[in-house]
């Protein structure tokens, strides 16, 4: 059953211009409604997905999880970020699908991969893992026009205290944040209970880089912080699909980008990690579409 939005006459329009809906959309519409879905492509530019939609980026969304945890059984002291970008490059290939952050916007490799006090972005190199490490595998995969995106924070074995406990931070970081998305919390919610539980553990979550919609395009609205207020923002609707991805520092939360254009660093050299899952708002909660343990 398609939802709709009713207005009478003398009420303010459901399309948000501030008219009264009888000198705005009335005459548009023959029931004096207007659906759900077209009110936030009009107002947010957010296409809702259909369950075909949903259907597919899930099939991606496997693939990314998959793909995932093949990376998680290759890391080890003594290989090179080179090495897991060929592994997932191939393998994401094989299954036919494609690796979205290839040449996008000049980016020169399959996936991301981020250590120690890199936030993200980092771009795969000869750079070889150390026992101590930890680093972060961020891949985004296309599969019949879908794109789903996921990452995860590995330890390269033996890691210390603070390895573990930044790690953990952003786990739960993550698992917070995806417990806020439900019909009617906004998406300043979902941010609040992100930074609320960071900051209260001694760390930082980064501003510059965000969550983001996501469907037959990489990047496209809502823009999803990881910090916020409660109640703020756009409210939150079934089929809304969305990345969560929250970027916590054990340090301060300030960062450069190195002369690659792309590696965003802690500008005071403390260690950082991240997760991230593709979600769709469903009528009860949400569903990830790159489902895995928190």
């Amino acid at each position: 059953m398609k939802e709709v939005l009713s207005a009478g006459r003398n009420d303010l329009c459901p399309c948000g211009s501030g008219l009264k809906y009888k000198r705005c959309c009335m005459h548009g519409r023959s029931a004096h409604e207007v659906s759900v879905a077209e009110l936030y492509l009009s107002n947010y530019r957010i296409k809702l997905k259909t369950v075909k939609d949903i259907a597919g980026i899930k099939k991606a969304g496997k693939l990314v999880v998959d793909t995932l945890r093949l990376a998680e059984e290759f890391i080890r002291p003594g290989i090179t970020t080179n090495a897991i970008d060929r592994l997932v490059h191939e393998y994401t290939i094989k299954n036919g699908a494609r690796p979205a952050p290839l040449n996008y916007r000049g980016f020169p490799k399959s996936i991301c991969t981020s250590i120690n006090e890199v936030i993200c972005h980092g771009i795969p190199s000869d750079r070889v893992l150390v026992e101590g490490d930890i680093v972060n595998v961020d891949v985004t995969s296309i599969l019949d026009e879908y794109f789903a995106d996921a990452n995860m924070t590995f330890f390269v074995g033996e890691c210390s205290p603070d390895a573990h406990k930044i790690v953990d931070i952003a786990r739960e970081s993550l698992k917070r944040g995806l417990a806020a998305v439900k019909p009617d919390n906004t998406i300043g919610d979902i941010g609040f209970e992100i930074q609320q539980f960071a900051e209260g553990q001694g760390a930082s979550v980064v501003r510059e880089f965000i969550g983001h919609g996501i469907g037959k395009v990489f990047h496209e609205p809502p823009d999803v912080p990881h910090f916020g207020r409660r109640h703020s923002g756009i409210t939150l609707v079934p089929g809304m699909v969305f990345t969560v991805e929250p970027m916590v520092n054990l340090g301060k939360r300030f960062l450069r980008v190195l002369e690659d254009q792309w590696t965003a660093v802690t500008r005071d050299g403390s260690l950082s990690a991240q997760f991230e899952q593709t979600v769709v708002v469903t009528e009860s909660g949400y569903e990830s579409l790159t489902p895995y343990e928190l």
